[in-house]
């Protein structure tokens, strides 16, 4: 149902010695749903991020999945129970083509994971897999070429791509559209809706532009120094005083959407 909760947090928490980077957050995410956060440097968005795919452990709290506690699975394990995780920095091979990044996306959380020095050929569902996945990010004309050759904006749809290949349930896009041209973004911000809405997924996505953020969210999450400061649509945060005061009219006045 697009209503079910498909994460939550209760309590969440993450200290660093004396720091507290994410400070008891309580959080729900509907399935279906496209969630941002956003915040200020140093808010604690990568932070939670990073504990929501198991990428660190949290000091303390707990993180649920579809009412399954999974909060000390590491990375490797909250990726095979369906959840896809990207970085600010661009992870791909360089040295391989577009089409070998994805196809060994889709492989590393096959039951072949452990094959991979085996030929292709040994395993055709994952190329048709690689094959589906570049159309779908519209990668066709670049498949075969290596990965280094291609502009930062088809680096970040590759990147896309290799997080889509194992067909993941939960996106977590961490400022997918860190680098790009200004004219690239809503190229690239269509692209993941149109993801979203055909596969029925759920998207969790940290950006700083932040009229993509108020076109594309069904609901957004606002921290500040490592603490949930408001939560709502678009139209709610926008006309959130507090938020105003603290983030948006501050630090984003050249992008702040007024009410």
């Amino acid at each position: 149902m697009a209503d079910s909760i498909i994460l939550e947090t209760q309590n969440l928490r993450r200290e660093f010695g004396a720091l507290v980077a994410v400070e008891d957050v309580s959080l729900r995410v509907k399935a279906g749903s496209l969630h941002s956060i956003i915040g200020p440097n140093g808010a604690g968005k990568t932070t939670f991020f990073n504990l929501l795919s198991g990428n660190i452990p949290p000091t303390a709290g707990r993180v649920l999945l579809r009412g399954k506690d999974i909060t000390n699975l590491p990375l490797h394990k909250t990726a095979h129970l369906g959840i896809g995780r990207s970085f600010q920095i661009t992870n791909i091979f360089p040295n391989l083509t577009v089409l070998e990044n994805i196809r060994l996306a889709a492989q590393a959380l096959g039951k072949d994971s452990f094959r991979l020095f085996r030929s292709y050929r040994a395993f055709p569902r994952y190329e048709a897999r690689a094959w589906e996945v570049i159309e779908q990010v519209g990668l066709v004309n670049e498949a075969l070429l290596p990965a280094r050759t291609l502009p930062h904006g088809a680096q970040r749809k590759l990147e896309l791509g290799m997080i889509l290949a194992p067909d993941p349930e939960i996106l977590l896009l961490d400022e997918p559209t860190a680098g790009m041209a200004s004219e690239q973004e809503p190229e690239l911000m269509a692209l993941i809706q149109r993801i979203q809405e055909a596969g029925h997924k759920t998207v969790m996505l940290v950006e700083h532009n932040m009229n993509v953020v108020m076109s594309v969210s069904d609901t957004i999450t606002v921290m500040h120094h490592g603490a949930v400061l408001a939560e709502g649509t678009p139209a709610e945060i926008s006309a959130n005083e507090t938020v105003q005061t603290a983030y948006l009219g501050h630090l984003y006045e050249d992008t702040a959407v007024t009410p």
